[in-house]
């Protein structure tokens, strides 16, 4: 059954989650962006909208450039050519820092956590693009550094551990961690930032089916009851087909297709380029 029609019980409640979203508005802008290395073109002319209120979702093939879309667009990455607007504001010449402390928040492909730390000090430290305490201040953990400190944990504690329900490791060491907790560990963090766009990449990459249910419906929720857009990439396209609203399809760093779900699973290039030319005819003239 696709995930969008189940009633969610997890959370001690039966409620039937929308099938549609609100606002079209752009959140993300992405025009025309370049990115070579040497002589590798990794992005070639790649542009795509994030829109507010709901969930876009990157896929193509390995090597297709889905990873390196996304480094351009958090910063981590500079595009020989192109632009990047986030929220009305164009960003291409912010670093990381500056763009994560606008509202870009993001996980990694491969989990990204400080492995000698608590789950809970990991959590905390998404939120460090919030705190305004002077760096000497907090080093000496001051009056303000620790109220500051204090309020950040307790809001964690209550938006971000309750809501991804993971109060029962939150003083355990990540690297102990089953390997689908330590995702959500990740996801807790990116979530502690605050974020208007939360980027996921391949969030579930790696996990069993329970485990790949269970983050779905997380990211439903943050969509659905914070309000949070979600630009993922993502290989599970039964996923993908699930919970997205609109998805781009990259192939060798170009957009070869863009649409719903359904636009997108009917369109000759996707199908083409996922199952090659056999596929195609076969879609085309069916028996």
């Amino acid at each position: 059954m696709p995930l969008r029609a189940r009633s969610r019980h997890h959370r001690g409640a039966n409620i039937q989650v929308p099938l549609l979203m609100h606002t079209t508005t752009p959140l993300l802008q992405v025009d025309d962006l370049h990115l070579a290395f040497g002589g590798i073109k990794a992005l070639s002319g790649v542009s795509l909208a994030a829109r507010e209120g709901q969930i876009t979702a990157v896929i193509g093939p390995n090597g297709a450039g889905k990873t390196s879309l996304f480094n351009a667009i958090s910063g981590f990455y500079k595009p020989q050519q192109g632009r990047v607007h986030f929220d009305g504001d164009d960003i291409s010449a912010l670093g990381a820092s500056r763009r994560a402390a606008l509202g870009l928040a993001r996980t990694f492909q491969n989990v990204a956590l400080f492995r000698g730390m608590t789950v809970l000090d990991n959590i905390k430290l998404g939120g460090h693009t919030r705190l305004k305490t002077h760096p000497l201040a907090a080093m000496w953990y001051l009056g303000g550094a620790r109220r500051e400190e204090m309020a950040l944990r307790q809001e964690i504690e209550r938006e971000v551990i309750d809501f991804l329900e993971i109060d029962h490791v939150r003083h355990q060491g990540v690297a102990a961690l089953p390997y689908g907790l330590q995702k959500r560990v990740e996801l807790a963090r990116a979530l502690a930032m605050r974020p208007k766009l939360l980027m996921l990449d391949e969030p579930v990459a790696g996990m069993n089916r329970e485990e790949t249910e269970d983050m779905a419906r997380f990211v439903l929720d943050i969509q659905e009851e914070r309000g949070i857009s979600v630009l993922l990439i993502e290989h599970d396209m039964g996923l993908v087909m699930d919970i997205a609203n609109h998805v781009v399809v990259l192939n060798f760093g170009q957009v070869i297709g863009q649409g719903t779900p359904a636009e997108v699973r009917a369109n000759p290039e996707v199908v083409r380029a996922y199952l090659g030319d056999a596929a195609v005819t076969a879609v085309a003239v069916p028996a």
